[in-house]
């Protein structure tokens, strides 16, 4: 049998009281902190977690003890909850604690009747709601007397309001501890990460009145804009305002002066001056930016709490490095700040938070950032648009490879269907499109060009806002925030390169693509798709030639025809990377891809091809695979087809030499795809050598190169160290890893994977943060057994993981050397890399004996 807790002590908070944040909670600590800054709080006392989970046991503390809390010069105090983190809320606050008859009394012979009475009333109002539990339609009238609210409490509970301040206190407290407990508040801090076990304190306050005469009110000061972080001091100030009680000369005036009406600068210009100094004093010695609470009672000031101020994920950034750069805070702990997937915020157009949104629908937020466009249901749609300048949205029910150039046209993409690792997601994060798949309730009418959502119709033409980072689909043109890419975005960055000790290249597969990824710091491509360079209208017809010939001969007439094109392509990536390391992935997917699917497409080929469309819809058949991710693609294709990679291998080798010649010092790396066996690199890998020395024969030239393989297959990971002896570099590509160890189609298991998330089978979806129990077990075995064979191989990721900051810390602590991910993704993998490398660091430091350096935080 569990035996109750033991009350611990209610402590008055001063300066030398034994006061901490793990025992009394956050808000207690930061008092205690104002109090030692000599500011004008008010008595305070913490209630600690223990004596909190005690009293919702059913153990007070006694008629003395609560007394004792209660004996403020007012004759009232306040009630607020104070977690261990601020983050995880708690019960609302409760204000006025002990007004009753006899304070009514003597607070209208003091205040006046009308002051009294809203005090009163607005107490009786809050307690019956939040403590006695009555009906909220019952007491939220705020047009109600004092007599007619007491009255209504009476009906409802069979006795007079209580009069008696320690029975009122005991059940404030006895109702916000059981409320801490209650199943949606214990669901609700859980989701904002929260243990389970989260424990709640309480802080006791004697109130400054709000209500009298002279300068009296509330109100909250913090001096940076939430939404950019700038400086400005911004708030609020009503006057003759309390809890709910509002007196009769309460108006809301401004913090500055402002030609629109009064302010409390020119009010109480004392006051003010006291305001921007505590809070300065407040930034330097709490290392935040803080929001003060505070009451003005006849020109008297009171501080009543003082909070980190909540922040945009730009504001974030800016507040951050500007605390570094006063000195406030090191370095290293402005880097620790900041949540890594804030940054991708600060790369897009982002819809304004103070702007009205006129919601239709809500999807997965796929890729982030915010655009506005007209509605286009197909990619012709889409390019036609782009080229009279029109911003569009392409809406599809999910996307498709031959799609690609109406992403590349459009502003934003939205789909019916479809999860993080869909085509449309996938692609659109590396192209930095904002994204949203899988949106509830949208139904897409290609031929009457119109979809539904939410109850409305929208057709072809309309302009909708997609926000690709809250997954909301608006009506109209919302109100943006331009990019944030300033100097406080850049100084970050600049501190997280020196911190971190893992690569991170960009995945690019076009010469937008590179110089995005330059421009956000890669440190070279760790991954370009060279099957996304022939969807291009130039290179399809060459490509469809080329999977029609029957004969090798007959292929390498196509090939012919693509070498330069190519040739051309590997030459423009060297030149933007400039030194940088190009990892060049070798022809990959199905080659029905390339293909018409409908019986149109297929028409229009057999012109082009001057055949029967009855061969062509042969040949598509033929081609069709009952799984196509696990047929003839990849390395097959290279082995069942070797011209199609020595066109390739050609076309590197060639581009080296020219990038040589214009003195770029370039080292291509050529990738193999979906190896599972030595024999497949062996073989590619003689074939490759072949076209290498030929070129240096052709062109009389001396060039390196590195030959590595993309591990995809579950085969490839457990014989990697049979693989590493013919390669330099191992890329494990966790998307078709993940897929194949888990059986999955990454395409078709958004249809199912959130009820697997829910009921508990996968904690995560596994394509978007990397499984580190499977996947991740897989990639340890290959790492280690490849390094054991060859102690000199590179090993890294460049799957979509690469972007993910969960994945990122785990390939840290695997020993990667650097992981790879879309161009967008490349800040945010910066920074989680440096914060993971300052992690370890100071783990490393505690377990050699140093203390490390603590992160205080308001």
């Amino acid at each position: 049998m569990d035996q109750a807790p033991t009350p611990a002590p209610i402590v008055e908070i001063a300066p030398a009281a034994a006061v901490d944040t793990v025992t009394h909670g956050w808000r207690a600590k930061c008092l205690q902190r104002l109090i030692r800054m000599q500011l004008p709080v008010p008595r305070s006392f913490a209630i600690p977690a223990a004596t909190v989970r005690a009293i919702a046991g059913g153990r007070l503390p006694g008629a003395d003890e609560l007394r004792r809390l209660i004996d403020a010069s007012s004759g009232l105090v306040g009630v607020r909850p104070s977690a261990m983190n601020p983050e995880w809320g708690g019960p609302g606050t409760v204000l006025n604690v002990g007004m009753n008859a006899a304070c009514h009394d003597r607070l209208t012979a003091t205040l006046g009747a009308e002051a009294a009475d809203a005090l009163y009333r607005g107490f009786v109002q809050s307690y019956a709601i939040h403590v006695a539990r009555l009906d909220p339609d019952m007491f939220s009238d705020p047009a109600a007397s004092l007599a007619e609210v007491l009255d209504a409490y009476q009906d409802e509970t069979d006795e007079e309001f209580p009069q008696d301040p320690a029975l009122q206190l005991a059940e404030v407290l006895r109702s916000m501890a059981r409320a801490w407990d209650g199943p949606t508040a214990r669901l609700l801090r859980q989701a904002k990460g929260a243990p389970a076990d989260a424990a709640l304190g309480l802080v006791v306050q004697d109130m400054a009145l709000a209500l009298g005469p002279g300068v009296t009110g509330s109100g909250t000061i913090q001096f940076i804009d939430s939404v950019t972080g700038t400086p400005r001091i911004t708030g609020r100030f009503r006057g003759q305002t309390q809890g709910r009680a509002i007196g009769r000369d309460a108006e809301s005036i401004f913090l500055t002066r402002d030609p629109r009406g009064p302010s409390l600068e020119e009010a109480a210009p004392g006051v003010f001056a006291d305001l921007v100094r505590f809070g300065v004093a407040a930034r330097e010695r709490l290392r935040e930016e803080m929001q003060i609470e505070f009451v003005v009672t006849d020109g008297r000031l009171s501080i009543i709490d003082a909070v980190r101020v909540q922040r945009s994920s730009r504001a974030a950034v800016r507040i951050a490095v500007a605390l570094a750069h006063d000195g406030i805070i090191p370095p290293d702990e402005a880097l620790m700040r900041v949540q890594p997937r804030a940054l991708s915020d600060l790369l897009h157009h982002q819809v304004d938070p103070r702007a009205p949104r006129d919601l239709i629908t809500r999807g997965m937020a796929a890729s982030p950032g915010a655009a506005t466009g007209r509605v286009v249901f197909t990619a012709a749609a889409a390019q036609a648009a782009a080229a009279r300048g029109e911003s569009v949205v392409l809406v599809r029910r999910e996307t498709l490879p031959e799609d690609i150039r109406g992403m590349h046209a459009s502003a934003g993409v939205l789909t019916e269907r479809g999860g993080m690792s869909s085509h449309a997601a996938v692609i659109a994060r590396g192209l930095g499109l904002p994204c949203i798949v899988g949106a509830s309730g949208l139904q897409i009418d290609t031929r009457a060009r119109l979809m539904r959502a939410g109850g409305r119709i929208f057709r072809e033409g309309e302009d909708i806002t997609i926000d690709g980072t809250s997954g909301e689909v608006l009506a109209g043109a919302a109100e943006m925030l331009e990019p944030a890419l300033d100097d406080s975005f850049a100084q970050l960055l600049d501190w997280a390169d020196e911190a971190r000790d893992m690569g991170v290249r960009a995945n690019a597969d076009t010469p937008e693509d590179a110089r995005t990824a330059r421009m956000f710091g890669a440190q070279g491509i760790g991954l370009c798709r060279t099957e996304h360079m022939f969807f291009d209208d130039t290179r399809l017809p060459a490509m469809r030639e080329m999977i029609f010939a029957d004969r090798p001969e007959d292929r390498r007439v196509a090939l012919e025809r693509l070498l330069p094109m190519q040739r051309d392509d590997f030459t423009t990536l060297f030149r933007i990377m400039d030194g940088y390391p190009v990892t060049i992935r070798l022809f990959d997917p199905p080659l029905h891809e390339f293909l018409p699917h409908d019986r149109e497409g297929m028409r229009e080929l057999a012109e082009s091809l001057d055949l029967p469309l009855s061969d062509v819809v042969r040949r598509v058949e033929a081609l069709t695979e009952y799984n196509p991710m696990l047929g003839m693609r990849g390395v097959r294709l290279g082995i069942t087809m070797p011209e199609i990679y020595e066109m390739q291998a050609r076309a590197i080798f060639e581009a080296a030499v020219r990038a040589g010649a214009e003195g770029q010092g370039v080292v291509p790396e050529i990738m193999i795809p979906l190896v599972s066996a030595r024999r497949e690199v062996e073989l590619v890998r003689h074939r490759i050598e072949g076209v290498a020395a030929a070129v240096r024969a052709e062109t009389r030239s001396a060039f390196d190169y590195r030959l590595g393989v993309m591990v995809e297959t579950p085969r490839a990971a457990l014989r990697a160290g049979d693989i590493a002896e013919h390669c330099s570099f191992l890329s494990f590509g966790t998307n078709d890893l993940t897929q194949m160890t888990y059986g999955l189609s990454r395409d078709d298991a958004a249809r199912f994977i959130g009820s697997y998330v829910a009921q508990g089978v996968y904690a995560e979806d596994p394509f978007h943060i990397l499984d580190m129990e499977g996947v991740g077990e897989l990639m340890l075995i290959g790492a280690e057994r490849a390094r054991a064979q060859n102690p000199g191989i590179t090993v890294s990721l460049c799957g979509e993981h690469g972007g993910n900051p969960e994945s990122i810390a785990f390939c840290q602590q695997a020993g990667l050397d650097y992981v790879s991910c879309s161009p967008f993704r490349v800040p945010v993998a910066r920074l989680a890399a440096a914060q993971q490398a300052l992690i370890q660091n100071r783990a490393e430091s505690a377990l050699a004996g140093g203390s490390g350096k603590p992160t205080p935080l308001a």
